[in-house]
């Protein structure tokens, strides 16, 4: 472990989260925020669905770890949702089975710490066109389709109101855009950089309004080593310098400008 110590932000899932830092991808972009803040780490396997996650849990998060998560952000859902296949085989997970193994993650990881929060992401939405097109040659009929990702999203959405942790509602998020379904996507799946901002944005959102304390909203976060800065910028008049740490040059805050607007 290196130090100091920041606080550590956990992204728990299947492939929405491993391929998070691809992309311009969500991952990338909050760890690009929380720069000099906090500590993004990602914990993303492809194909995963709930049941898989929850065998796993206690390794990903032990409960004698000398340092809990202060965030954990958590995706399942999406692959849980597909059709069921005839031989038993595949990721599909029954409704009833993937609300209670959602159950069973969200109490386990409120129980790590006072101090741990937890956002759940419901399932997006598909383009289901998109995926014939670019999946089928390679993995068949995948069986996946925007209506059961509702189903899954909105029954994941409940649950959240149930346990107490915050949910965000992709399925409704990303077909805001008009454009969604040629924007969104890079496969019809997997985020692109556009889908990417809006959950960004719906994470910012929801990081800035909950009364979590501490707020774990990035401009409430201290800046790492702010009282040790060998250089400053030299400001527009030429007068005065301005830290450079404290200088907003990630480029994102577009999507907290979009945040106050809606």
């Amino acid at each position: 472990m290196v130090g100091p110590e920041r606080p550590q932000f956990v992204l728990f899932g299947s492939s929405i989260v491993q391929y998070s830092y691809s992309n311009q991808g969500w991952g990338a972009i909050l760890a690009d925020i929380y720069a000099r803040k906090a500590d993004i780490l990602l914990r993303g396997y492809s194909g995963w669905n709930s049941r898989r996650g929850l065998q796993v849990l206690d390794k990903v998060f032990p409960k004698d770890a000398a340092i809990q998560p202060s965030l954990v952000i958590v995706y399942f859902g999406g692959n849980d949702s597909m059709r069921s296949h005839p031989s038993g085989l595949g990721p599909h997970v029954p409704l009833p089975e993937y609300i209670e193994n959602m159950r069973k993650i969200a109490l386990y990881l409120k129980s790590l710490s006072e101090k741990t929060s937890v956002i759940f992401l419901s399932a997006p939405p598909v383009n289901e066109a998109k995926i014939r097109e670019i999946l089928s040659d390679t993995l068949g009929d995948m069986g996946r389709t925007n209506e059961a990702c509702q189903i899954y999203s909105e029954a994941c959405l409940e649950l959240c109101k149930e346990v107490d942790v915050k949910g965000i509602d992709l399925w409704r998020a990303l077909q805001q855009r008009d454009d969604w379904l040629n924007a969104c996507f890079t496969d019809g799946i997997h985020l692109s950089s556009e889908g990417s901002k809006i959950v960004v944005k719906e994470i910012l959102k929801v990081l800035r309004e909950a009364d979590w304390e501490p707020s774990l909203h990035w401009k409430s976060l201290p800046i790492e080593f702010a009282d040790v800065l060998p250089d400053e910028v030299v400001s527009s008049d030429r007068k005065t310098t301005s830290p450079i740490g404290e200088a907003d040059y990630h480029g994102y805050m577009e999507l907290e400008e979009t945040n106050r607007a809606s």
